[in-house]
């Protein structure tokens, strides 16, 4: 370890002892501390724990957990140099523990009064280990995961012992799927440093699951997924001090944004035998006290500190005054598995020594008391009664008394009983929305601070001069503030943005699962649009991703560039002679893979879609007369794209995209009509629309949208769900009334079972055999395939099978992960939504496509999302339509906090459904707008820039309106045609498919106008 000045330690430690903002350099002078500048170092430290500790009543109390160690298996794909945990097939009985010695060890636990069932496992050992594969294939497990949470199931149901499930790397979805059986979970961070997993003969090398930016999105994904995560650091394995203060700042930048890490570890390496690094020197205790005391510092008096007591020798009494309030778990029963070499102290030894600080030892349970006080959203309600019988309901922890028994573990039961404000569909355009926002407006999309970090300080930087990053950003914020005693992390951990931690809302392609690494070091071609705060320009379209009744199968166009436009081209070199540069820039603003699916080609200097010269377009043509005859306000770059754009739709380079959603004027007007001569190619004149009812079967939801209105909480004023009956009865109202299709969509309530969707549908299905069902966004599918720990794949086919005839292809928002970790808390990534729509339209349920746009994303992202749903159109071809969804944003959290802007611009709106009809030409026929977001005129508006589909009656439209919509909740056929009408263009019903309704349909439609009574707003009486 490198030496420091006396007096640079001597100013750091001021600074911590005035609470002023300490930088990484700071910290890492910290580390260094010794003698009697640890001391000092120490009692602040001590000082902020105090605080912590006061603040949630539990002042002079450390804890500690007492468990059981089940290694369910010790075969590990990786090869870390430290590590005698993981061994090889033959040096075992068997590659896994069998269900029956996994029961054994716990009721021995159980017998003894531990609490805790700490399941500890190597990474994805059938990745490597063909044994390991063999052994789950005999005995009926798809993957070590599946293993893992159907042992978790039994150790609950069998023994009362709470699971604590530390089996490595995990991606969003298997959070998902182990959320339901495990209190809580971990995975040690252990460093940031890239260099001891990159680099030849250090501790990390060749080992997959430990590169740091897998290991940090593990963390955020938890978070997001409302995971108590214990996580921690691994000290003296070969890392700098800087790696250290760097990982601690990363540690603190996800508890900050998401509130999920609910302990941090504080780890010395130790030598071990038999191992690459058994000739490395031990971490000394001291430098382990210093770690501990910097930790505290900058994680601030929430976070909960531990240091493990079998590692620390005698030297309680030091780790106690560096600022620790939890000894971990501690096992009368099982070894130390990791390290075990080093047996636990006697629980009574550990009391003993922490009396002697000061403090009382006291028993928590694996998920600590501020998660079991909170319970929803971090606790499953499948896991409340396990909970709740060794939990002290007043203080969370441990009940002294508590007797372990088995209890079931099922789906909650009564998830379909009505409750709460079941007339708000009907209530929303009276007396509406009891308050503007949730009661736990402030914790539950996380900490709105730490979301504004994300957000670039600067102004976007045009895509056509500034390529892309490959360059992860520091780790390394500037500065964390240490105020004397306070409580909020704001104070102990610092208020100032974190450099490290921020990351822009990137151009870069969807690619989280993939690529893990590309959401840590995203690009910087394109930022955020400056975001007026709350109160400022109304943008004159509107909107918030709602539960929108589109969808169906359709064919693919055929064609290229309008035959009127082709008649105004002349000369194809023209369209060609693009600006300097042109090629280069195409390639900078080129996205990665997602699941196949290019998001862009740096190789092609194209479309992202690969189109070539794009669908039909012949030399010979050329750029629009009208275009050359402009007058001198439109730009030379607006010129090019718009002649690119008539004779080469599919062609436009993401620049060419990008400039013509800035057109004005005269330009704009030029990109409406080429727009609407290629819909007069594809689809003829007709405007359509659907007769269908909305059901939105539950508003309670817990997944933290931050752009989303329409989520509330069990206990809120506006909650409510519906019964089976009072879904079915809404769909045969809406039959009675003409109606050929609901759309059902709701919120993620945790009490809904994965079979529930499939209720729902037969519900639908046996009131009204004959009305086409729409229904379950891939939020939803993911949702029901996670807790019923099926396939995406069996669990579409289970829904198509129930009565599920199409999904809508919501929850898509902007199919980029920077921009959706920002948009949302907990939603799912690009990725998943991707293979969630593939895979439908695999199985024969075909989609809708959506974009909701204007929030806090920028025109590249938009550029790209409609070139990924291309893309994956001409994968296969199960989208009907392509829906565009500006953002609502009167009584959107994102909104309310600051941080969106407020919604697109009527221009943007224009352009926006334009370009869309352009890039998306021969691949989807159908271009749908939003008259819930859009004004009736600005509807009329981009029905003459490429725009066919006016969506549907909907007769309950509650989502949108919830985030300030002011276009009501239903439209009657009358309406639309009168919106339709100052166009000229005839208007027709269609079905889901965009088929044509039967006689008897269309003749019920007509008497009813399209939408059913009992949302019939009641006019006073003159």
């Amino acid at each position: 370890m490198s030496l420091v000045s006396d007096s640079a330690l001597r100013r750091a430690l001021a600074r911590a002892r005035d609470g002023k903002a300490l930088d990484v350099t700071e910290v890492a002078v910290l580390l260094h501390a010794r003698g009697e500048h640890l001391d000092a170092l120490l009692e602040h430290a001590s000082r902020v724990r105090d605080a912590g500790l006061r603040a949630v009543g539990r002042e002079g109390i450390i804890t500690y957990s007492k468990k059981v160690f089940i290694p369910l298996t010790r075969l590990c794909r990786d090869r870390c140099g430290y590590c005698t945990f993981a061994t090889a097939p033959h040096k075992l009985p068997a590659p896994f523990l069998s269900p029956d010695e996994v029961l054994e060890i716990a009721r021995q636990g159980a017998a003894m009064g531990c609490k805790e069932a700490l399941f500890t496992l190597g990474d994805r050992p059938e990745d490597r280990w063909h044994q390991a594969r063999s052994w789950l294939d005999a005995h009926g497990y798809d993957d070590t995961l599946s293993y893992v949470r159907a042992m978790a199931i039994r150790v609950l149901e069998e023994t009362g012992l709470l699971p604590h499930l530390n089996p490595g790397v995990l991606t969003w979805r298997d959070l998902q799927r182990l959320k339901p059986v495990a209190p809580s979970m971990g995975m040690m961070l252990e460093t940031t440093s890239r260099r001891l997993f990159e680099e030849k003969g250090e501790a990390h090398y060749g080992s997959p699951d430990k590169d740091p930016a897998v290991r940090l999105r593990v963390l955020e994904d938890a978070g997001r997924t409302n995971v108590p995560f214990t996580t921690g650091i691994l000290i003296g394995i070969g890392e700098t001090v800087e790696d250290r203060a760097e990982s601690i700042f990363a540690i603190r930048r996800v508890a900050r944004e998401y509130g999920g890490i609910q302990e941090v570890i504080v780890q010395n390496f130790r030598a071990k035998p038999d191992t690459a690094m058994r000739g490395l020197p031990d971490a000394s205790l001291e430098e382990l006290a210093a770690t501990i005391a910097v930790a505290r510092l900058v994680l601030g008096p929430r976070v909960r500190i531990q240091a493990p007591p079998n590692l620390v020798d005698s030297e309680y009494a030091l780790m106690i005054r560096a600022g620790i309030d939890d000894w971990g778990g501690v096992s009368p029963l099982t070894p130390d598995h990791v390290n075990p070499e080093r047996p636990w102290p006697q629980i009574s030894l550990l009391e003993e020594r922490t009396a002697e600080s000061g403090f009382e030892l006291r028993e928590r349970l694996t998920i600590y008391p501020e998660y079991v006080v909170a319970g929803e959203p971090w606790l499953d309600p499948r896991l409340f009664a396990h909970v709740a019988a060794l939990a002290d309901p007043a203080t969370g922890l441990a009940r002294p008394d508590a007797v372990l028994r088995g209890l079931p573990w099922q789906e909650p039961d009564g998830g379909f009983a009505s409750s709460g404000r079941v007339d708000l569909h009907v209530e929303v355009d009276t007396s509406g929305r009891t308050s503007d926002r949730r009661d736990d407006f402030d914790h539950v999309y996380g900490d709105w601070t730490a979301l504004r970090d994300r957000l670039p300080s600067t102004p976007p930087t045009p895509p056509s001069t500034t390529p892309p990053s490959t360059t992860p950003p520091s780790t390394t914020p500037p500065s964390t503030s240490l105020s004397d005693g306070a409580l909020s992390d704001g104070a102990a951990g610092g208020g100032t943005a974190e450099s490290g931690a921020t990351r822009s809302v990137a151009s870069v392609s969807p690619r989280a699962e993939s690529d893990p690494a590309a959401r840590v070091a995203p690009s910087t071609a394109a930022g955020v649009p400056a975001v007026p705060a709350p109160g400022g320009r109304v943008a004159e379209g509107t909107a918030a991703e709602a539960a929108h009744p589109d969808a169906g199968h359709a064919g693919t166009a055929a064609g290229g560039a309008s035959s009127a436009a082709a008649e105004r081209a002349s000369s194809a070199a023209d369209v060609d002679a693009a600006p300097p540069g042109a090629a280069a820039e195409d390639a900078a603003s080129a996205g990665a893979p997602v699941d196949g699916v290019t998001a862009g080609d740096a190789s092609a200097g194209a479309s992202i879609t690969g189109a070539g010269a794009g669908d039909g377009a012949t030399a010979g043509r050329a750029p629009l007369a009208g275009v050359g005859a402009m007058g001198g306000g439109v730009s030379g770059e607006v010129r090019r794209a718009l002649r690119r754009a008539a004779v080469d739709p599919g062609g436009l380079s993401d620049a060419e995209a990008v400039a013509l959603l800035g057109a004005e004027g005269e330009a704009l007007d030029e990109l409406a009509a080429i727009a609407d001569d290629l819909r007069r190619q594809a689809v003829g004149d007709e405007v359509t629309y659907v007769v269908n009812r909305n059901i939105n079967f539950t508003n309670v939801c817990y997944t933290g949208c931050r752009f989303c209105a329409f989520a509330q909480r069990r206990t809120d004023a506006d909650a409510y769900t519906l019964s089976l009956d009072q879904v079915a009865d809404r769909a045969q109202e809406a039959w009675d009334a003409g109606a050929t299709e609901v759309c059902m969509q709701g919120g993620i309530h945790p009490d809904l079972p994965g079979t529930a969707y499939f209720d729902l549908a037969r519900a639908v299905k046996e009131r009204t055999p004959g009305m086409h069902v729409h229904a379950f966004s891939p939020m939803e599918v993911i949702n029901g395939a996670s807790r019923t720990d099926m396939s995406i794949q069996a669990w579409l086919e289970a829904a198509k099978e129930a009565g599920v005839d199409s999904l809508p292809g919501t929850a898509a928002e902007i199919l980029d992960d920077d921009v959706r970790w920002v948009l949302t808390k907990g939603k799912l990534p690009a990725k998943e939504w991707v293979e969630v729509i593939t895979t439908a339209h695999k199985v024969g349920i075909p989609t809708t496509s959506t974009m909701m746009y204007g929030h806090v994303d920028n025109h590249l992202h938009w550029v790209r999302h409609i070139k990924l749903i291309r893309s994956l159109q001409e994968r296969t071809g199960g989208f009907s339509e392509f829906v565009l969804l500006p953002f609502v944003h009167t009584s959107a959290p994102i909104y309310l906090a600051g941080i969106a802007r407020p919604g697109p611009t009527a221009q943007e709106n224009r352009a926006v459904h334009a370009l869309a009809r352009i890039l998306l030409h021969g691949a989807i026929k159908n271009i749908q707008c939003s008259w819930v977001k859009l004004r009736d005129d600005l509807c009329r508006q981009v029905l003459q820039g490429g725009v066919n589909d006016l969506g549907g009656t909907l007769m309950e439209e509650t989502i949108s309106r919830m985030a300030g919509s002011e276009n009501g909740s239903y439209k009657t056929i009358s309406e639309l045609r009168e919106m339709v009408e100052v166009t000229g263009r005839p208007v027709r019903q269609r079905t889901t498919e965009y088929g044509v309704p039967t006689d008897e349909r269309l003749a019920a439609s007509e008497a009813s106008d399209g939408v059913c009574k009992s949302v019939r707003r009641v006019l006073p009486m003159a």
